[in-house]
């Protein structure tokens, strides 16, 4: 058994946007593979109810909503207009291309064709780029955290270490914002940091009190100084990186907390999720330890979240859910008491980890008193805590989300319409985590399930 992880390359996602013109190789050719493996009858009915469930997405909240607006802009977008006369009339300034602009052609050119990373004698549960995206960082089950110098032609091995006190696996890895350290969590009752060297590991203990215990989901505040984990206990632990201790642990949810993220780079607004199925935010400068208080609610998923990404806008973030979907949300939108409660009798009777998808989740629909402005479906989620992620503003103006998948796909969506405009197969197994590199063209995607460390790159064919 070996795990890996896969690099998407890309190929143009209009096609009709090159048709009649030779366009110059800007980054060279690859070929692409559009075969799928189906490994059993079941996943060969997950495929297809996936691909049903994506049908027709409800576009009603998002088209009256700002981001639409927001996105638009940022994004270049214009429907049904080739990038070729935006190339033959470039500016011939210093400037170039504006933002807008190659954001355009570049979500023309989506990440589509696979290619072998990293081969791995044990399970790959995360995998992340530095802020920078000079580096990424992976973990496996056999203890070994392996960092990458990251560049336009592919990955070199820069460091490797052996994790201390790994229970299961490694769950969850994080980089400083500086990309000086990084931070890992596994079922332990401590969170480690080190140096990208690999040199001076040190054990930051968190003292939960309990005897089995796990954060699932951390990350780092934006001025380095302190560590956010999501934990098992129902609790958000807070670590102080200059005292060296922990300073918070707060109870935030009536479930797991699975996922963690900031809303911006700068605020000190965060957000969290749960297997209690709600979204949470939270403001760092008024929680109360004693009687904690989020500052706004969002309910509408009808099972457990596994992630949360945040735009980094102060305003939206996605969540992806064991209910088959994904949200988009806007943090103005809270929901009632009435919603809380409508998720809290929602009936939670399967097994993520092995059973199979009830049926009444493979029917899209909506809770009463959902807020969220737009839900996107057509991948499976199952096995593990599936990840999603917004796509690099500088590159693509966010115009899309992408997320893993149970089935070894990824699976792109456009923000804007909820329609899936890439599934990629890399891997036999599930996808856990992917990462889209904040300014080049490819996706990185890490498998829990025999096969290899993968990567998808963007390339003009």
């Amino acid at each position: 058994t070996s795990s890996s992880c896969t690099t998407f390359v890309g190929r143009p996602h209009n096609p009709s946007a090159l048709s009649g013109t030779t366009v110059p190789n800007i980054l060279g050719t690859i070929s692409c593979s559009r075969n799928r493996i189906i490994d059993s009858d079941d996943e060969n009915s997950e495929y297809l109810r996936t691909d049903t469930s994506s049908r027709n997405p409800d576009t009603t909240r998002i088209v009256n909503n700002d981001i639409s607006c927001i996105t638009k802009s940022t994004c270049g977008f214009s429907a049904n207009v080739s990038i070729i006369p935006l190339i033959q009339k470039r500016p011939l300034s210093l400037e170039g291309f504006s933002s807008s602009q190659r954001c355009k052609i570049g979500n023309s050119l989506l990440p589509n064709v696979p290619s072998f990373v990293q081969q791995f004698s044990s399970k790959v549960f995360c995998g992340s780029f530095s802020k920078d995206g000079n580096f990424f960082i992976t973990a496996t089950q056999d203890k070994w955290l392996y960092i990458y110098r990251t560049h336009e032609k592919g990955f070199n091995l820069y460091s490797q270490m052996l994790a201390r006190d790994v229970g299961w696996s490694v769950l969850d890895v994080a980089f400083s914002p500086d990309g000086n350290y990084f931070a890992y969590s596994s079922w332990a009752d401590c969170l480690y940091q080190c140096h990208i060297s690999g040199e001076s590991l040190e054990t930051l203990p968190l003292s939960p009190g309990v005897r089995r215990f796990c954060i699932f989901s951390l990350v780092f505040s934006n001025d380095g100084r302190e560590i956010f984990g999501g934990a098992n206990d129902k609790c958000i632990y807070i670590y102080d990186r200059e005292c060296q201790q922990r300073v918070l642990r707060f109870e935030s949810h009536d479930e797991d907390v699975n996922g963690i993220a900031f809303a911006d780079d700068s605020s000190q607004v965060f957000y969290s999720v749960s297997d209690d199925g709600l979204c949470k935010v939270w403001d760092r400068r008024t929680i109360n330890e004693s009687n904690p208080r989020a500052v706004g609610v969002m309910a509408g998923h009808r099972d457990g979240i596994t992630y949360v990404d945040s735009r980094g806008d102060k305003r939206y973030f996605i969540t992806n859910s064991k209910d088959q979907s994904i949200k988009l949300w806007d943090i103005r939108m809270s929901c009632s008491n009435s919603a809380q409660q409508n998720i809290r009798r929602f009936s939670h009777d399967w097994d993520y980890r092995w059973q199979p998808v009830p049926q009444r989740l493979w029917v899209p629909g909506m809770l009463e008193d959902d807020t969220s402005v737009m839900t996107y479906y057509g991948h499976s989620v199952r096995k593990t805590l599936i990840r999603c992620c917004f796509s690099p503003p500088n590159t693509t103006g966010q115009r899309f989300i992408c997320s893993g998948d149970s089935l070894g796909r990824v699976v792109i969506y456009d923000l804007l319409t909820g329609q899936v405009v890439r599934k990629m197969k890399g891997h036999a197994g599930c996808v856990r985590d992917i990462s889209w590199h904040p300014y080049n063209h490819y996706i990185v995607t890490s498998s829990v399930s025999k096969i290899k460390l993968q990567s998808f790159y963007i390339e003009i064919c």
